[in-house]
Formats: structure tokens, sequence, C-alpha cells
């Protein structure tokens, strides 16, 4: 039979803060896919006789890295929240934000960054 690690899912806290595992992985996740987009974005060539894709400004690289966020957080959270304790929540609303006790669905965050993008584009 195959054992697993116990890790302890805080890496440390202070005090009432507790900086967890899987909270520094969307937080490395966000910056280097926001480092990324920036870094293809510098590289990008003004000359509409290429095919490569335009330049961003910085305001829309900004509001990129907003609506991604958004998008991931609320798709997350809700997704969490209707598909894997919908019952509770139905009950108690207002506790699908509070996101320091846990509870993210990566596939409704994937919708939900899909969807601010959409947005972003639309806008």
């Amino acid at each position: 039979m195959i054992t697993y690690p116990q890790i302890d899912p805080i890496i440390f806290s202070i005090g009432p803060l507790a900086i967890r595992w899987y909270s520094l992985a969307y937080i490395l996740g966000i910056l280097l896919g926001f480092l990324l987009v920036k870094k293809l974005s510098e590289s990008a060539i003004d000359d509409q006789a290429t095919s490569h894709p335009p330049r961003l400004s910085t305001k829309l690289l900004d509001d990129l890295l907003i609506y991604a966020v958004l998008g991931i957080i609320l798709g997350g959270r809700l997704g969490y929240a209707l598909f894997y304790n919908a019952d509770y929540y139905l009950d108690y609303p207002l506790q699908i934000l509070a996101l320091w006790q846990g509870g993210m669905s990566f596939h409704v965050g994937l919708l939900g960054v899909i969807t601010a993008i959409w947005l972003l584009a639309g806008k």
C-alpha cells in the first residue's frame, strides 16, 4: 500500500494569519503568469504586417491582472460552494465570502478566469 506524506497545509503562521501551501501556489501562479504576459507583450512588435500579437499597454496589463485574480477567486469559491458543499452554503450564503476557511474549485476558477478575460476583451 502506498502511503501519502503527512504535510502540514500551513507553511507558517503569524498570530491568527496562517500562510498555506495552496495560497502560495495561487500567488506564484498569478505572479508568474502576469510576468510571462508582460514579457510577451514587451517583446511584441507593433508592425501590422507581421503575425505577432500587438503590444499591450500598462493599463491593460494591470486590468488583466485584476480581472484574472477576481475570476480565480470568485469562480473558484463559487464553484466550491455550488459543487462541493451546496447544502451548507445555501443555508449560510454569507459564508461563501469566508475565503480564509478554505475551499476553491480549480475547474470553475478556470471558467471564472476565461469569463473575466472575455469581459475585459469586450470592454
